[in-house]
Protein backbone atom coordinates (compact mmCIF):
# COMPACT_ATOMS: atom_id res chain seq x y z
CA UNK A 1 0.00 0.00 0.00
CA UNK A 2 2.50 2.11 1.00
CA UNK A 3 3.58 2.12 -2.85
CA UNK A 4 0.72 4.25 -4.02
CA UNK A 5 -0.14 7.85 -3.62
CA UNK A 6 -2.97 9.25 -1.91
CA UNK A 7 -4.77 9.61 -5.26
CA UNK A 8 -4.02 5.79 -6.00
CA UNK A 9 -5.17 4.58 -2.82
CA UNK A 10 -8.39 6.51 -3.35
CA UNK A 11 -8.74 5.09 -6.45
CA UNK A 12 -9.27 1.66 -5.44
CA UNK A 13 -12.12 2.12 -3.43
CA UNK A 14 -14.48 2.82 -6.81
CA UNK A 15 -15.59 0.67 -9.37
CA UNK A 16 -17.24 2.45 -12.30
CA UNK A 17 -19.55 1.04 -15.02
CA UNK A 18 -18.69 0.32 -18.58
CA UNK A 19 -21.81 0.58 -20.56
CA UNK A 20 -21.63 -2.13 -23.80
CA UNK A 21 -22.67 0.99 -26.53
CA UNK A 22 -19.48 2.88 -25.37
CA UNK A 23 -16.45 3.48 -27.10
CA UNK A 24 -13.29 1.29 -26.34
CA UNK A 25 -11.45 4.24 -24.83
CA UNK A 26 -14.18 5.05 -22.65
CA UNK A 27 -12.84 5.22 -19.06
CA UNK A 28 -9.39 5.82 -19.92
CA UNK A 29 -9.21 9.01 -18.35
CA UNK A 30 -10.84 7.94 -15.24
CA UNK A 31 -8.42 4.97 -14.98
CA UNK A 32 -5.50 6.97 -16.41
CA UNK A 33 -5.93 10.21 -14.69
CA UNK A 34 -8.33 9.69 -12.01
CA UNK A 35 -6.88 6.71 -10.59
CA UNK A 36 -9.95 4.29 -10.73
CA UNK A 37 -8.58 0.61 -9.87
CA UNK A 38 -11.99 -0.94 -10.68
CA UNK A 39 -14.70 -1.72 -13.76
CA UNK A 40 -18.16 -3.49 -13.96
CA UNK A 41 -19.48 -4.40 -17.52
CA UNK A 42 -22.89 -3.34 -17.83
CA UNK A 43 -25.89 -3.03 -20.42
CA UNK A 44 -25.65 -6.75 -21.99
CA UNK A 45 -22.58 -7.14 -23.88
CA UNK A 46 -22.79 -9.58 -26.31
CA UNK A 47 -20.13 -12.46 -27.29
CA UNK A 48 -17.00 -12.97 -25.26
CA UNK A 49 -14.62 -11.62 -28.12
CA UNK A 50 -15.91 -8.49 -27.28
CA UNK A 51 -15.30 -8.73 -23.81
CA UNK A 52 -12.17 -9.91 -23.72
CA UNK A 53 -10.71 -7.19 -26.25
CA UNK A 54 -11.89 -4.80 -23.53
CA UNK A 55 -10.27 -6.31 -20.55
CA UNK A 56 -7.58 -6.61 -22.18
CA UNK A 57 -7.49 -2.52 -23.21
CA UNK A 58 -8.65 -1.51 -19.58
CA UNK A 59 -5.55 -3.83 -18.19
CA UNK A 60 -3.42 -2.36 -20.90
CA UNK A 61 -3.74 1.17 -19.26
CA UNK A 62 -2.65 -0.10 -15.69
CA UNK A 63 0.73 1.48 -14.81
CA UNK A 64 2.67 2.94 -12.31
CA UNK A 65 1.44 6.41 -12.99
CA UNK A 66 -1.98 5.30 -13.08
CA UNK A 67 -2.96 2.68 -10.33
CA UNK A 68 0.91 2.18 -8.67
CA UNK A 69 0.65 -1.21 -10.83
CA UNK A 70 -2.62 -2.67 -9.09
CA UNK A 71 -4.52 -4.53 -11.76
CA UNK A 72 -8.60 -3.69 -12.39
CA UNK A 73 -10.70 -5.80 -10.81
CA UNK A 74 -12.93 -6.07 -13.83
CA UNK A 75 -16.86 -7.39 -12.75
CA UNK A 76 -19.82 -8.54 -14.11
CA UNK A 77 -23.64 -9.42 -13.22
CA UNK A 78 -23.54 -13.31 -14.19
CA UNK A 79 -26.47 -14.73 -11.98
CA UNK A 80 -27.94 -16.66 -14.98
CA UNK A 81 -32.00 -16.66 -15.56
CA UNK A 82 -32.61 -12.94 -16.18
CA UNK A 83 -29.42 -11.38 -15.01
CA UNK A 84 -26.41 -12.24 -17.18
CA UNK A 85 -24.57 -9.14 -18.41
CA UNK A 86 -22.37 -11.28 -20.34
CA UNK A 87 -24.21 -13.22 -23.45
CA UNK A 88 -23.69 -14.70 -26.91
CA UNK A 89 -20.58 -16.56 -28.52
CA UNK A 90 -18.15 -17.72 -25.57
CA UNK A 91 -20.81 -17.41 -22.59
CA UNK A 92 -23.35 -20.17 -21.44
CA UNK A 93 -26.09 -18.11 -20.14
CA UNK A 94 -26.43 -20.26 -16.69
CA UNK A 95 -30.06 -21.17 -15.78
CA UNK A 96 -32.17 -19.41 -13.41
CA UNK A 97 -31.68 -19.69 -9.24
CA UNK A 98 -34.47 -21.78 -8.95
CA UNK A 99 -33.37 -24.40 -11.28
CA UNK A 100 -29.56 -23.56 -10.29
CA UNK A 101 -30.85 -24.99 -6.85
CA UNK A 102 -32.60 -27.78 -8.32
CA UNK A 103 -29.12 -29.16 -9.02
CA UNK A 104 -27.25 -31.05 -6.50
CA UNK A 105 -24.24 -29.50 -4.71
CA UNK A 106 -21.61 -31.07 -6.81
CA UNK A 107 -23.11 -30.28 -9.60
CA UNK A 108 -23.82 -26.94 -9.71
CA UNK A 109 -20.00 -26.41 -8.03
CA UNK A 110 -19.32 -28.23 -11.44
CA UNK A 111 -21.69 -26.12 -13.89
CA UNK A 112 -20.30 -22.85 -12.20
CA UNK A 113 -16.45 -24.03 -12.78
CA UNK A 114 -17.37 -23.88 -16.18
CA UNK A 115 -18.90 -20.30 -15.97
CA UNK A 116 -16.62 -18.75 -14.17
CA UNK A 117 -13.99 -20.18 -16.62
CA UNK A 118 -15.69 -18.28 -19.39
CA UNK A 119 -15.68 -15.54 -17.36
CA UNK A 120 -11.74 -15.57 -16.94
CA UNK A 121 -11.08 -15.99 -20.43
CA UNK A 122 -12.79 -13.01 -21.31
CA UNK A 123 -10.94 -11.07 -18.44
CA UNK A 124 -14.03 -10.96 -16.19
CA UNK A 125 -11.91 -11.59 -12.84
CA UNK A 126 -15.19 -10.53 -10.25
CA UNK A 127 -18.69 -12.31 -10.60
CA UNK A 128 -21.22 -9.81 -8.50
CA UNK A 129 -23.47 -13.41 -7.82
CA UNK A 130 -24.67 -15.19 -5.78
CA UNK A 131 -27.94 -13.83 -4.84
CA UNK A 132 -28.22 -14.73 -1.27
CA UNK A 133 -31.52 -12.72 -0.77
CA UNK A 134 -34.39 -15.05 0.70
CA UNK A 135 -37.70 -14.56 -0.68
CA UNK A 136 -40.72 -15.23 1.74
CA UNK A 137 -42.76 -17.85 0.21
CA UNK A 138 -46.08 -15.41 0.44
CA UNK A 139 -44.55 -12.52 -0.78
CA UNK A 140 -43.15 -14.30 -4.08
CA UNK A 141 -43.43 -12.23 -7.01
CA UNK A 142 -44.24 -9.05 -4.80
CA UNK A 143 -40.67 -8.80 -4.10
CA UNK A 144 -39.42 -6.10 -6.55
CA UNK A 145 -36.02 -6.52 -7.20
CA UNK A 146 -35.45 -10.33 -6.50
CA UNK A 147 -38.77 -12.25 -6.41
CA UNK A 148 -40.80 -10.26 -9.52
CA UNK A 149 -37.18 -11.97 -11.86
CA UNK A 150 -36.80 -15.31 -10.22
CA UNK A 151 -33.47 -14.20 -8.61
CA UNK A 152 -33.86 -16.19 -5.59
CA UNK A 153 -32.24 -19.94 -5.04
CA UNK A 154 -35.57 -20.59 -2.37
CA UNK A 155 -38.18 -19.38 -0.01
CA UNK A 156 -36.29 -20.67 2.71
CA UNK A 157 -32.46 -19.97 3.68
CA UNK A 158 -31.50 -23.42 4.18
CA UNK A 159 -31.95 -24.02 0.82
CA UNK A 160 -30.28 -20.47 -0.12
CA UNK A 161 -27.58 -21.62 2.08
CA UNK A 162 -26.59 -24.79 0.35
CA UNK A 163 -27.05 -23.61 -3.67
CA UNK A 164 -24.80 -20.24 -3.21
CA UNK A 165 -22.20 -22.00 -1.36
CA UNK A 166 -22.21 -24.66 -4.49
CA UNK A 167 -21.96 -21.35 -6.73
CA UNK A 168 -19.44 -19.58 -5.10
CA UNK A 169 -16.88 -22.87 -4.77
CA UNK A 170 -17.36 -23.51 -8.15
CA UNK A 171 -16.30 -19.69 -9.05
CA UNK A 172 -13.82 -19.82 -6.95
CA UNK A 173 -12.43 -23.41 -8.89
CA UNK A 174 -12.55 -21.13 -11.83
CA UNK A 175 -10.77 -18.62 -10.91
CA UNK A 176 -13.06 -15.75 -10.43
CA UNK A 177 -13.79 -14.37 -7.52
CA UNK A 178 -17.25 -14.06 -5.85
CA UNK A 179 -19.92 -12.01 -4.57
CA UNK A 180 -22.55 -12.74 -1.99
CA UNK A 181 -25.52 -10.05 -2.00
CA UNK A 182 -27.54 -8.42 -1.24
CA UNK A 183 -26.86 -7.55 2.80
CA UNK A 184 -28.47 -7.98 5.15
CA UNK A 185 -30.95 -8.97 2.54
CA UNK A 186 -33.24 -7.55 0.13
CA UNK A 187 -35.67 -10.55 -0.15
CA UNK A 188 -38.43 -8.69 2.35
CA UNK A 189 -38.94 -5.29 0.71
CA UNK A 190 -41.63 -5.11 -2.05
CA UNK A 191 -40.18 -2.28 -4.29
CA UNK A 192 -36.84 -2.03 -6.40
CA UNK A 193 -34.31 -0.12 -5.05
CA UNK A 194 -33.29 0.81 -8.35
CA UNK A 195 -36.10 2.65 -9.16
CA UNK A 196 -38.04 3.54 -5.76
CA UNK A 197 -37.34 6.10 -2.86
CA UNK A 198 -39.98 4.14 -0.79
CA UNK A 199 -41.57 0.90 -0.10
CA UNK A 200 -37.84 -0.32 0.40
CA UNK A 201 -37.78 -0.48 4.07
CA UNK A 202 -37.29 -4.09 6.07
CA UNK A 203 -39.24 -4.30 9.21
CA UNK A 204 -38.77 -8.07 9.95
CA UNK A 205 -34.43 -8.45 9.48
CA UNK A 206 -32.86 -8.57 12.87
CA UNK A 207 -29.08 -9.31 13.92
CA UNK A 208 -30.25 -12.90 14.91
CA UNK A 209 -32.53 -13.43 11.50
CA UNK A 210 -32.18 -17.07 9.59
CA UNK A 211 -32.21 -14.96 6.57
CA UNK A 212 -28.33 -13.93 7.54
CA UNK A 213 -27.10 -17.36 7.64
CA UNK A 214 -26.45 -17.81 3.42
CA UNK A 215 -24.64 -14.45 3.78
CA UNK A 216 -22.96 -16.25 6.70
CA UNK A 217 -22.11 -18.90 4.86
CA UNK A 218 -21.33 -17.30 1.56
CA UNK A 219 -18.51 -16.03 3.97
CA UNK A 220 -17.00 -19.39 5.05
CA UNK A 221 -17.56 -20.69 1.59
CA UNK A 222 -14.61 -18.04 0.56
CA UNK A 223 -16.62 -15.09 -1.48
CA UNK A 224 -14.25 -12.34 -1.15
CA UNK A 225 -16.71 -9.75 -1.74
CA UNK A 226 -20.23 -8.72 -0.02
CA UNK A 227 -22.90 -6.55 -1.74
CA UNK A 228 -24.77 -4.03 0.50
CA UNK A 229 -28.29 -2.97 0.14
CA UNK A 230 -29.38 0.47 -0.59
CA UNK A 231 -33.22 -0.80 1.44
CA UNK A 232 -33.82 0.63 5.08
CA UNK A 233 -34.07 -2.08 8.11
CA UNK A 234 -35.54 -0.65 11.21
CA UNK A 235 -34.28 -3.48 13.46
CA UNK A 236 -30.90 -2.99 12.65
CA UNK A 237 -30.61 1.06 11.81
CA UNK A 238 -33.69 2.97 11.63
CA UNK A 239 -33.89 5.03 8.37
CA UNK A 240 -30.00 4.38 7.34
CA UNK A 241 -29.41 2.43 4.22
CA UNK A 242 -27.66 -0.57 4.73
CA UNK A 243 -24.83 0.76 2.53
CA UNK A 244 -24.52 3.94 5.12
CA UNK A 245 -25.04 2.27 8.25
CA UNK A 246 -22.35 1.05 10.38
CA UNK A 247 -24.28 -0.53 12.80
CA UNK A 248 -24.99 -2.85 9.53
CA UNK A 249 -21.68 -2.78 7.94
CA UNK A 250 -19.28 -2.69 10.84
CA UNK A 251 -20.94 -4.27 13.72
CA UNK A 252 -23.48 -6.79 11.66
CA UNK A 253 -21.74 -7.83 9.11
CA UNK A 254 -17.68 -7.17 10.00
CA UNK A 255 -18.21 -7.67 13.86
CA UNK A 256 -20.89 -10.75 14.41
CA UNK A 257 -20.21 -12.31 10.73
CA UNK A 258 -16.68 -11.98 11.08
CA UNK A 259 -16.16 -10.81 7.44
CA UNK A 260 -12.91 -9.19 6.97
CA UNK A 261 -12.84 -9.71 2.83
CA UNK A 262 -14.15 -6.58 0.58
CA UNK A 263 -17.27 -4.94 1.38
CA UNK A 264 -18.85 -3.78 -2.26
CA UNK A 265 -22.03 -1.35 -2.52
CA UNK A 266 -24.87 -1.97 -4.66
CA UNK A 267 -25.01 0.82 -7.24
CA UNK A 268 -25.12 4.08 -5.91
CA UNK A 269 -26.50 5.99 -8.22
CA UNK A 270 -30.10 3.79 -6.99
CA UNK A 271 -33.45 5.91 -6.76
CA UNK A 272 -33.23 5.03 -2.84
CA UNK A 273 -29.87 6.81 -2.43
CA UNK A 274 -29.52 9.07 -5.02
CA UNK A 275 -31.31 12.20 -3.35
CA UNK A 276 -27.60 12.55 -1.17
CA UNK A 277 -24.43 14.37 -3.26
CA UNK A 278 -22.38 12.22 -5.35
CA UNK A 279 -19.83 12.67 -3.11
CA UNK A 280 -21.44 11.87 0.21
CA UNK A 281 -22.58 9.57 -1.09
CA UNK A 282 -18.87 7.51 -1.46
CA UNK A 283 -18.09 9.32 2.15
CA UNK A 284 -21.07 7.38 3.89
CA UNK A 285 -19.92 4.39 2.30
CA UNK A 286 -16.58 4.57 4.04
CA UNK A 287 -17.18 5.94 7.05
CA UNK A 288 -19.65 2.76 7.54
CA UNK A 289 -17.20 0.35 6.96
CA UNK A 290 -17.24 -0.43 3.24
CA UNK A 291 -14.72 -0.41 1.13
CA UNK A 292 -15.66 -0.13 -3.08
CA UNK A 293 -18.75 2.53 -4.32
CA UNK A 294 -19.81 0.63 -7.07
CA UNK A 295 -20.97 3.76 -9.68
CA UNK A 296 -22.53 2.84 -12.37
CA UNK A 297 -22.70 6.40 -14.44
CA UNK A 298 -18.43 6.68 -14.63
CA UNK A 299 -19.55 10.41 -14.72
CA UNK A 300 -19.71 10.92 -11.07
CA UNK A 301 -16.34 9.34 -10.15
CA UNK A 302 -15.02 12.77 -9.70
CA UNK A 303 -16.62 14.24 -7.01
CA UNK A 304 -16.68 10.89 -5.34
CA UNK A 305 -12.94 10.59 -5.23
CA UNK A 306 -12.74 14.36 -4.22
CA UNK A 307 -15.05 13.90 -1.44
CA UNK A 308 -13.31 10.86 0.12
CA UNK A 309 -9.77 12.89 -0.46
CA UNK A 310 -11.12 15.79 1.24
CA UNK A 311 -12.59 14.00 3.96
CA UNK A 312 -9.82 12.10 4.90
CA UNK A 313 -7.04 14.70 4.54
CA UNK A 314 -9.34 17.06 7.57
CA UNK A 315 -10.35 13.87 9.56
CA UNK A 316 -7.74 11.40 10.97
CA UNK A 317 -10.08 8.79 12.48
CA UNK A 318 -11.95 8.53 8.35
CA UNK A 319 -8.69 8.91 6.86
CA UNK A 320 -7.50 5.46 9.28
CA UNK A 321 -11.29 3.62 7.71
CA UNK A 322 -9.66 4.20 4.55
CA UNK A 323 -6.47 3.37 4.76
CA UNK A 324 -8.09 0.10 6.32
CA UNK A 325 -10.46 -0.70 3.28
CA UNK A 326 -7.46 0.12 0.46
CA UNK A 327 -5.62 -2.59 2.59
CA UNK A 328 -8.89 -5.07 2.28
CA UNK A 329 -8.59 -4.30 -1.16
CA UNK A 330 -5.29 -4.69 -1.88
CA UNK A 331 -5.63 -7.93 0.05
CA UNK A 332 -8.26 -9.35 -2.27
CA UNK A 333 -6.40 -8.30 -5.52
CA UNK A 334 -3.28 -9.84 -4.46
CA UNK A 335 -5.23 -12.96 -3.86
CA UNK A 336 -6.18 -12.63 -7.25
CA UNK A 337 -2.80 -11.79 -8.85
CA UNK A 338 -3.57 -8.29 -9.68
CA UNK A 339 -0.49 -6.70 -7.45
CA UNK A 340 3.10 -6.65 -9.35
CA UNK A 341 4.68 -8.84 -6.18
CA UNK A 342 1.69 -11.33 -6.46
CA UNK A 343 2.68 -12.74 -10.35
CA UNK A 344 0.88 -11.86 -14.01
CA UNK A 345 -2.28 -10.41 -13.20
CA UNK A 346 -5.67 -11.70 -14.50
CA UNK A 347 -6.25 -10.18 -18.29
Amino acid sequence: MDALDEDQRIGQLLMVGFDTAADLGSLDDEITDDHVGNVIYLGGWDGAAKVRRTSKHLQGLVTEKSTGDVGLMVAADQEGGEVHQLRGDGFTRPPSASRQAQMSSAQLTKAATGWAEELRAAGVNVNLAPVTDTVPADLGTGNGPIGRYHREYGSDPKTVEKASAAFIKGMLAGGVEATVKHFPGIGRIRNNTDFNATGITDDTTDADDPYLDPFAAGVDAGAGLVMTSSAKYTKLDKGVPAMFSKPIVTDLLRGKLGFQGVVITDDVNAESVKALPAGQRAVEVVAAGGDIVLTGDASTAPAMLTALAKKAAADDAFAAQVDASVERVLTLKDRMGLLPCSGTPQD
